[in-house]
């Protein structure tokens, strides 16, 4: 009876597949395609059929040296056509491989998956799901391995239908910029903002609805295949994202902190090298949960103060040597104080020293008396530098920062000293990092990038190059007192903590009060934004951690040490920041000692002593000196009132008396002779400018 009832139901699964392959020609020659997820009846019957769309096999996002970020697993459901295996097959494997099922998924016992098989095969059931367990490629091979199952899905029935899991071998590393697309297409960071590419085309399929409403694929030659994803190749490092990830959240641990962020930016192309956003969950551990650096505003506090600095020396008279009076640190603008976060005021200093020491007071002040009776002006140049649009990021989400206008509601005569000093507006901290990566740049301003390239296998199928957004911040004069400002910050200023050894830090720290239901809070928010190695920038990088409790408030103590650790991290791995050694200084015991530059006197006496010959070729007294076969020859110097000298091969004893002489501010680094200025010789010198030496 049974084997009638399988050969007429084997009949009408025949019957019913021929109607829909005259079906599918109907259709293909009409030239009408089903739509996804539109049904249809066959026959009269109580069948459905369903034309369902197959998900491609999504992209791969990789590191910037090809280390995998995301990828796609294949893992299977397993499922079983209990009408295909013969009665020898199935009577013969059912026992064994009901054990293996039991051992396997460790859920039901053996009896009680042999009671499954054997009820699914007395009821004609042409599709059941084992385990609701998604099994590996692996474990798919070793079950293809079983009894029944070993026979194949025509004569075994067996059915592994695969299903492609997103897995990160680098767990939840930059999570939030990676990101995610969830079963509606939704999502965030870089899966969701290149979702097109790297979700590839699917494919469409028919299926029948049977028994229990499970839907079972028909395997049909008018089904499209689908067209896997491309892959992505982002800019980030990941040793360098592991490093600051590291030390953003040992930081936030010690701080007690709510939320933070550090972004590491490479100078001359803008790629993003690292980026981590966490929070706290309220249990002393920190997790990405949203992508503050792309996506949240923020009033930039102090560290805004590079654009006040930069309006004022582009449309006003002031030097930084002149004098500004800063009082006891408080200073009352109509109905509001301005104040300074140093006890007692920094009384009367030079602007610069002001920046260095970020005065509030002395920001606002300026700011007022050079911008007071035209505060669109000062407005202007916070648009010139493109802070008051979206930056057109790669990933989605980025929003507009909110700036004040004057003549708009709630536009005050507080507004403008306000902002001098970072209150009153709202910009995203990468907004914040490209004006900082641009005086870095050389007053070149670029757009932040984090995919390099769109790539089918090893061919690529799309290139993001640099984009620049300003040409030029400023002119070359202002952008090199900017450069003396943020290097003033870190040797002389707030930043001090984080003076560097072997190489020097410029950028600048911010600390902000949160603005909570209209009105600012106890609670504050932390920065340092700068670039290294200060006179050869290769990275730029913001840290902003946000509500630190305990003693430790502000920008100085809380995020310039994350900026340091990393900064030192990179440094030591990077053979290339390191100065090389100076081959001239191992010289042959028979070759002429080294002697470069110096007072003429001073080095005839020398050299007449030491028995090497030696002659003039100019009067002047400070010369440089030159070899002639065996023996030496003196020349001219560049030198002079208001030029900038040669000090190149000095002493440090007569660099700086020529220097300072000159009418330079002098700050130097190492021992021995100079082997490098900052200041190009012959150059005329300004008012108040400051020259770095480099000695070795």
């Amino acid at each position: 009876m049974n084997i009638k009832k399988s050969i007429l139901l084997r009949v009408r699964v025949a019957f019913l597949f021929a109607v829909l392959f005259a079906i599918a020609i109907v259709v293909k020659t009409a030239h009408i395609q089903f739509a996804e997820g539109e049904k249809w009846e066959a026959m009269g019957e109580r069948i459905s059929f369903d034309y369902k769309r197959v998900k491609a096999t999504r992209g791969n996002i990789y590191s910037d040296n090809g280390s995998l970020l995301a990828t796609s697993l294949p893992f299977y459901k397993v499922a079983f056509d209990a009408t295909l295996p013969n009665d020898d097959i199935f009577n013969k494997g059912v026992d064994s491989l009901a054990y293996n099922l039991s051992r396997f998924f460790k859920d039901k016992s053996k009896t009680d998956y042999r009671r499954m098989l054997i009820d699914a095969r007395k009821s004609g059931k042409q599709y059941i799901i084992l385990n609701r367990k998604r099994i590996d490629y692996q474990e798919k091979k070793m079950m293809m391995t079983w009894p029944i199952f070993r026979e194949g899905r025509l004569r075994g029935g067996t059915i592994f239908e695969k299903v492609d899991i997103r897995y990160r071998p680098f767990s939840n590393l930059s999570g939030r910029t990676i990101g995610y697309v969830n079963e509606n297409d939704k999502g965030v960071g870089l899966e969701y903002s290149f979702n097109k590419q790297l979700g590839g085309q699917d494919g469409y399929a028919y299926y029948q609805k049977i028994a229990g409403g499970v839907w079972k694929p028909i395997f049909d030659a008018n089904n499209v295949k689908a067209v896997n994803g491309l892959d992505i190749q982002t800019t980030l490092d990941i040793n360098l994202q592991d490093v600051a990830e590291t030390a953003l959240y040992k930081a936030m641990k010690q701080h007690d902190a709510a939320d933070g962020l550090i972004v590491v930016m490479e100078v001359k192309t803008g790629a993003i090298k690292a980026i981590s956003n966490l929070s706290s969950d309220g249990h002393g551990n920190f997790h990405e949960k949203y992508n503050f650096a792309a996506a949240q505003l923020f009033e930039p506090g102090s560290t805004f103060k590079l654009v006040t600095m930069m309006a004022l020396l582009e449309d006003s008279p002031i030097e930084l040597s002149d004098s500004i009076d800063t009082g006891n640190g408080e200073f009352d603008f109509y109905n509001k104080t301005v104040r300074d976060h140093e006890e007692g005021g920094l009384g009367t200093v030079s602007i610069q020293e002001a920046f260095e020491h970020s005065s509030n007071v002395a920001m606002a002040k300026l700011v007022d008396k050079h911008f007071g009776l035209r505060p669109q002006k000062f407005v202007d140049y916070i648009d010139q530098l493109k802070l008051s649009k979206p930056l057109g990021l790669q990933i989605i989400g980025e929003p507009t920062p909110k700036i004040k206008r004057p003549g708009q509601k709630g536009w005050s005569g507080i507004s403008l000293p306000w902002m001098a000093y970072g209150y009153g507006f709202e910009i995203t901290p990468l907004h914040t990092l490209a004006l900082y990566n641009a005086v870095a740049n050389d007053g070149e301003m670029i757009k932040p990038v984090f995919v390099k390239s769109v790539k089918h296998a090893d061919q690529e199928e799309d290139v993001f190059d640099t984009q620049v957004i300003n040409k030029k911040i400023c002119s070359t004069k202002t952008l090199n007192k900017l450069k003396l400002l943020l290097e003033g910050v870190v040797e002389n200023g707030t930043a001090k903590n984080i003076k560097g050894t072997h190489y020097r830090i410029a950028g600048k720290t911010g600390t902000a009060q949160i603005l909570e239901k209209g009105r600012y809070t106890r609670k504050y928010i932390t920065s340092f934004v700068g670039y290294f190695p200060a006179h050869q920038p290769k990275y730029s990088a913001i840290v902003l951690i946000k509500n630190p409790r305990g003693w430790h408030q502000y920008g100085s103590s809380v995020a310039a040490p994350v900026f340091k650790e990393v900064a030192d991290n990179i440094y030591a791995r990077d053979i290339n920041l390191h100065r090389p050694l100076d081959t001239k200084k191992f010289v042959a015991q028979d070759k002429l000692p080294v002697i470069r530059a110096g007072n003429q006197h001073e080095l005839t006496m020398l050299c007449n002593a030491l028995g090497i010959s030696n002659r003039s070729l100019t009067e002047e007294e400070w010369v440089k000196s030159a070899s002639n076969g065996g023996s030496v020859k003196w020349k001219k110097a560049i030198h002079g009132r208001d030029i900038v000298p040669d000090v190149t091969g000095m002493t440090f004893r007569d660099a700086i008396y020529l220097l300072e002489n000159s009418g330079l501010s002098v700050s130097y680094e190492g021992k021995g002779r100079v082997i490098r200025q900052s200041l190009n010789p012959g150059g005329r010198i300004e008012k108040g400018s400051r020259i770095f030496i480099r000695l070795g």
